[in-house]
This record gives structure tokens, sequence and C-alpha cells, in this order.
């Protein structure tokens, strides 16, 4: 079994998910945001406000590009999807998972964007955002779990299910 790739939103609960879901696999669980931070040995906003929004992108997609794991669950940053050579890497050493949420649900989840490090560009609201990369989320996905009114435990159940 290959790694399970974990791509959306923030705030729809991939490091959550992926904790849980390396323990049930028996598999390990990599946060690429951590990777990153690291790496880098700063905080995700700390480089975000030294390299601006195409900066972080760039340390983003190098990172994720150059993951070198087996048996992992990988939950990336929610911008994981602007990195070409990063996409391509997972998809290659992955299964690539979509958790999807609507807007509005997502809205409610999510409290200080800037405290999470959301990577929103110079006059760009969330709403805006979410069409952008809705549209890559599903172009790079190759399973896409639709997470409405589902409590973790389900969306947890039917990853599972549709691995197996």
């Amino acid at each position: 079994m290959k790694n399970i790739v974990l791509i959306g939103m923030p705030g729809v609960g991939k490091s959550t998910i992926g904790v849980i879901l390396a323990k049930v696999k028996g598999f390990h669980f990599v946060d690429a945001d951590i990777v990153i931070q690291e790496q880098e040995g700063k905080l995700l906003k700390d480089i975000i406000e030294e390299k601006g929004v195409d900066g972080f992108i760039q340390v983003e997609n190098r990172v994720n590009a150059s993951l070198d794991v087996e048996k992992s669950v990988i939950a990336t940053g929610g911008s994981v999807i602007y990195g070409k050579e990063a996409m391509e890497h997972l998809k290659e050493i992955g299964t690539v998972i979509y958790l999807k949420l609507d807007y509005e649900p997502l809205t409610k989840r999510l409290g200080n964007l800037k405290g999470r490090g959301v990577v929103l560009r110079e006059g760009q609201d969330l709403k805006a955002l979410y069409e952008e990369r809705t549209v890559l989320y599903e172009k790079y996905a190759d399973m896409i779990i639709d997470e409405e009114n589902k409590t973790i435990e389900e969306t947890l159940q039917t990853i599972i299910d549709k691995l197996d």
C-alpha cells in the first residue's frame, strides 16, 4: 500500500482525520506544514510574512515535491495544489484524497484565518479562495470524500471503506 495524501481547504480536518487514519491503517503520519516549518526553521506565518504568498508557495512546492515517505498518511497544507511538481510527486507516491466541504459549513469551522496561516492574496476573501482552489482539488484528487453532514468518525469510515 502506497501513501495516503489528504488535500482540501483549511479546517476540513486533514490533520485530525490523518492522525486517526494513520493509527487505523498502521501507517506513519506526516503533517506537511510541520515538515515545512522544520526545514525552514520558521513558523508558516513567518515564512509568508517574509517571502510573501508566492515565496511561501515555492517553499511548499519544493518541500512537498521532495517528501520521501512510505506507508504514511500525509496531511498537506491547503495551498499545496498550487505546486505542480508537488502534486505530481504526491500523486506518484500515493492516493490523493480530497476532503470536500461546502463553503457555508467551512466558514463556520474556520476561525481566524491569519492565525491559521491561510494563504490569502491581497484583497482576496475566503469565498474567492474557495472557488479558486476547489477546481484544483478536484483536478488532482484520486478520490473525493464529501464531508457534508458527516462527523469525523463518519468521514473516516467513508475513507476506509473506499480504500478497501
